[in-house]
């Protein structure tokens, strides 16, 4: 997998670009500068978009990407990397089928919600995931996510029977750019991913959102 140098601008988390997307659903998942300069004119513009697209489109084909998709491609997902390479193919092809194949049926997302004061938490499982990401997926016409390093790896459970890593846990930094950045700066994230694997397939578990 490639490592591209990221352009940027204002650092921001994934879940942050989810809650904009889906903003008429009043999913509120942080608060950051982008939002707060610019929060009544996305919620405008989002809301435009959502309810532009296409009711009879399928939600689960593959959208059109930049370049001949030599990049990304579609692995057997038995490490980590492959995982997240299938990962960048999914976002990259804007295919929930391909995403839904990447969760844990334990999968938890959780992070901050920084509108309330104190801050909540904000957490829920695969079937909230997979419906606001379909939903940011239909929103934007070209989505480039680059995972840019690893930042630390550590294995958090061993299988007994084969002595192999159950449970693994990296701290990622990733790039995200959506439509050519056109409206949205680049946006710079850091997450927590847990993978768990199953017979010789990883699956990701358990997602922890970041500021950086």
């Amino acid at each position: 997998m490639s490592i591209r140098m990221p352009f940027r601008t204002s650092k921001k988390k994934l879940s942050d670009l989810k809650t904009l997307s889906c903003s008429y659903l009043g999913l509120a998942r942080g608060r950051h500068l982008l939002l707060y300069y610019m929060k009544q004119f996305l919620i405008v513009l989002f809301t435009f978009i959502i309810l532009s697209v296409c009711l009879a489109c399928n939600p689960f084909a593959p959208g059109e990407a930049e370049g001949d998709g030599s990049d990304f491609l579609l692995t057997d997902q038995t490490t980590p990397d492959k995982l997240l390479q299938n990962f960048q193919y999914a976002y990259t092809f804007k295919d929930s089928l391909v995403y839904s194949e990447l969760l844990d049926s334990t999968f938890v997302f959780i992070s901050e919600d920084f509108n309330l004061t104190p801050p909540e938490p904000i957490v829920w499982g695969r079937d909230q995931e997979l419906k606001i990401t379909g939903r940011m997926f239909r929103a934007f016409n070209t989505i480039d996510l680059t995972f840019n390093s690893i930042i630390r790896r550590d294995t958090v459970a061993v299988d007994t029977g084969d002595g192999e890593p159950a449970e693994i846990e990296d701290k990622i930094t990733f790039t995200l750019t959506l439509d050519g950045g056109s409206i949205i700066p680049t946006l710079v994230g850091r997450v927590i991913f847990n993978y768990v694997r199953e017979e010789k397939k990883w699956y990701l578990a358990r997602w922890q959102d970041e500021a950086l």
